[in-house]
């Protein structure tokens, strides 16, 4: 928020404000040889000409009479369009009766799906085994490029932590196997 005299704005509304204001205020200022206008620091940053040069100075403001002013129009957002609304609606709306797929069909899909996640499971289960083979039990061999022990020691981490990972994913294809059963 930004406060001017005693006015409170909005950040958008005041800045723009703001520097429209003070730039003519400012010559206004020089022409009539009145008040100065003052940027005072701190959350939230204060522009005001209600300060006497003593409370400017007491509060580290700065004068901002002859500062340059940069005024950056914002930038519209984007409509979102009504084709994408419009497809995600037709996708969530249910099917009419008659559009209902065929049992064979269903089964044979079923099937495939099954299949397609066995060989998966079997794929997830050899790579599992690969990688305990490798690490054997906490000990793996040491390789050329790790004289540094903490490199051994990283490594045997990242090893864990990927056999960790291949145990999550078996059971996550037990588990969608298991749904297909039921």
């Amino acid at each position: 928020m930004k406060r001017l005299g005693t006015r409170t704005l909005g950040v958008g509304t005041a800045a723009v404000w703001a520097l429209g204001t003070l730039a003519g205020s400012a010559a206004w200022a020089q022409q009539q040889g009145g008040s100065v206008v003052y940027r005072c620091p701190g959350p939230p940053v204060l522009y005001t000409d209600a300060l006497t040069p003593a409370e400017a100075q007491q509060r580290g403001c700065r004068t901002i009479e002859g500062a340059p002013i940069s005024v950056m129009p914002s930038t519209p957002r984007p409509r979102p369009e009504a084709a994408p609304a419009a497809a995600a609606a037709a996708a969530s709306a249910p099917r009419p009766a008659g559009s209902r797929v065929d049992p064979a069909e269903q089964r044979s899909r079923d099937s495939d799906r099954r299949a397609i996640l066995e060989a998966e499971l079997r794929r997830e289960q050899q790579r599992l085994a690969e990688l305990q083979r490798e690490y054997n039990n906490g000990q793996p061999e040491r390789r050329g490029d790790e004289r540094n022990y903490q490199r051994y020691l990283d490594r045997v981490a990242e090893m864990k932590a990927g056999i960790e990972r291949k145990e999550g994913d078996i059971a996550a294809i037990r588990r969608e196997l298991g749904k297909l059963s039921n």
